[in-house]
């Protein structure tokens, strides 16, 4: 069985939140359980991008700043590292409040910017992680609930995509993001290099709708932890109300046999899951309809089948994040405009997902259209 804490924390109130993180590291015995003295721990946040905590875009600092004390009192070392999808390390760690909490709190910041080539563990026989991740003694995986909009959730195994550094996340998408189960294996195999310790998530503001760029500031009021990053996707996935067919991330360990997705060997301790669950959770946009279709219909009918990425001119102030994003370089400039080569895209968001100032839209194929129209 693998346990899950869910505790409630209604604000990023200090003692609020270490007064919840205690509660769920109790019941898992504790940070020595995981930590011992001496020990370098690395705290792995989600650093997507430079914005402020309030846009529930990144971990917020007061959950860190919990984590980090609590590494400190077990005798550890804290690091704080990560590889934002977009912008500089130091600036999105100043954006996010991050820094602010790490000099506070006495922990140092370790940007991951440089790559070690480790043989990988099942399909993918060669992946670059971050020198620091794979070196820490201990690690501890900080990610925020938010939806996204390849993958449906982002949270404990999604977040450590930012194990690969800077542009060689692109480079991933291009090979496996045209593929939702192909991109899945890929996350899973990410995470099997280096399973955490620890994974903690900053449930108290979440993010519903288009994330994890671009939806909306949802409170939760919630703090989940346990020590198998599937387990607690898992519960996370339950407490939001996602239905398991679009999560792509936990079929994929079902079908691989990956240990923690089977919601039956789940415990959960603290806060009873009907008190914890969210009404409404808005899910993203509905991007394809390819479930069961055969391969060869998908590629012929692909254009209608899918959701396109599409520009806004009036918010747009060609700043050129999307044609940095786009792994297979399918935007351009073209007359003071954006221009998407959709027969280049491969429909993975990322343009979506990191645009500054959220002026990319979503325009559905006729197929997709048709068939929304039917459900409703």
């Amino acid at each position: 069985m693998h346990t899950v804490a869910v505790e409630r924390a209604a604000r990023y109130d200090p003692s609020e939140v270490a007064e919840a993180m205690d509660r769920a590291l109790a019941s898992l015995g504790g940070m020595d359980t995981f930590v011992r003295p001496g020990e370098r721990v690395l705290i792995k946040p989600n650093m997507l991008a430079a914005k402020a905590p309030e846009r529930a875009v990144t971990t917020h600092p007061e959950v860190l700043r919990a984590v980090i004390r609590l590494v400190r009192k077990a005798g550890g070392i804290p690091l704080v590292g990560d590889s934002p999808g977009i912008g500089g390390f130091r600036a999105v760690a100043e954006k996010s409040g991050m820094a602010a909490v790490v000099r506070e709190a006495g922990a140092e910041l370790v940007p991951f910017d440089e790559a070690v080539a480790v043989p990988g563990s099942g399909l993918f026989r060669r992946m670059d992680v971050a020198r620091p991740y794979l070196e820490a003694d201990r690690l501890i995986n900080l990610p925020k609930l938010k939806t996204h909009e390849m993958m449906t959730m982002t949270c404990a195994v999604k977040n450590l995509f930012g194990a690969v550094v800077g542009t060689a996340k692109a480079g991933w998408h291009l090979k496996a993001g045209a593929d939702r189960e192909l991109f899945a294996r890929l996350l899973l195999e990410i995470y099997l290099l280096r399973p955490p310790d620890l994974t903690i998530v900053d449930g108290i503001v979440a993010m519903e709708g288009d994330g994890p760029g671009s939806g909306d500031p949802r409170p939760m009021g919630l703090i989940l932890a346990g020590a198998n990053a599937v387990a607690v996707d898992v519960v996370a996935a339950e407490l939001a109300g996602i239905p398991k067919q679009l999560l792509w991330v936990e079929r994929a360990a079902e079908r691989l046999g990956i240990d923690g997705w089977d919601r039956s060997r789940i415990a959960t301790v603290g806060l009873p899951p009907d008190d914890a669950r969210v009404p409404d959770f808005r899910l993203p946009h509905l991007s394809d309809v390819q479930f069961g279709i055969p391969g060869f219909l998908k590629n012929r009918l692909r254009h209608h089948l899918t959701a396109r990425p599409v520009p806004n001119p009036e918010g747009c102030h060609l700043c050129g994040a999307c044609l940095d994003a786009c792994p297979p370089r399918a935007i351009s400039v073209r007359d003071g405009r954006l221009h998407f080569d959709y027969h280049a895209c491969i429909r993975c968001f990322c343009c979506r997902e990191l645009c500054p100032d959220g002026s990319l839209g979503v325009r559905d194929g006729v197929l997709l259209k048709l068939l929304k129209k039917f459900k409703e």
